[in-house]
């Protein structure tokens, strides 16, 4: 088994350009695997982590109900933003500056063959990066992410996740407000749920700007933790 992940900072750009680099990686391992099946091969499969910003832009999952987008064709323009309906789980979120967005694209062979424990591991992940800022993150049952305040009328979303898998490998992953401008969020139903409300780490913690490259070492030293992986640039 492969635990070795390559990281990759891609920096500021646009989500459909990231959504075609992450089909390209996501189909070598698909192919790889499907090589060793077909052949009886044993070829190591890679795995690959993917830190990314996007400009503004509305993802809607394949489940997702386009009614939780509250804006036209037109006014998506007058927002500088873009709309895509993708092949992720989940409803309707918000990407934007400001925002840590981590796709993960492993092979759970390399891993654990379990998706509900891949999705509670990237939730600990950001729990433990919160309370290294003394903020405590929860779990919402039934509703994937991590929130504050759960069980109370100012429960608020941090942290959204949404993932795609096959063959045991994945894509897509988790979007956490860390700087960013939650007025964008005003104009959908996030995640189709609309009695509670989104918030951003720069906000909890009461400051103009957190440190993003001290976040991300976070996620990433507790991902490693987790996943018991390697990473590698």
């Amino acid at each position: 088994m492969n635990k070795k992940i390559k990281l990759q900072e891609l920096g500021l750009k646009d989500f459909k350009e990231t959504w075609d680099y992450q089909e390209l990686l996501f189909k070598k391992i698909l192919d790889i695997k499907i090589k060793n099946r077909r052949e009886e091969k044993n070829i190591e499969t890679p795995n690959h982590f993917l830190f990314v910003e996007h400009p503004h832009v509305y993802t809607l999952g394949k489940s997702g109900d386009l009614d939780n987008l509250l804006l036209t064709q037109n006014q998506l323009k007058e927002k500088d933003a873009t709309f895509y309906k993708i092949n992720r789980g989940g409803d309707i979120t918000y990407h934007g500056p400001g925002q840590v967005v981590g796709y993960p694209i492993l092979d759970l062979d390399n891993f654990f063959t379990d998706i509900h424990k891949y999705l509670r591991f990237l939730e600990e992940m950001v729990i433990r990066t919160l309370a290294e800022y003394g903020i405590t993150g929860v779990r919402s049952n039934g509703e994937t992410g991590v929130w504050l305040d759960v069980g109370t009328p100012f429960a608020r979303k941090i942290c959204a996740m949404g993932v795609r898998a096959s063959r045991w490998v994945t894509m897509h992953g988790f979007a956490f407000n860390v700087n960013a401008d939650l007025g964008y969020f005003d104009h959908i139903i996030p995640c189709g749920i609309n009695d509670k409300a989104v918030t951003s780490l720069h906000l909890e913690l009461g400051v103009k700007n957190v440190n993003i490259k001290e976040v991300k070492e976070k996620l990433i030293k507790h991902f490693i933790t987790l996943f018991e992986a390697e990473m590698t640039l």
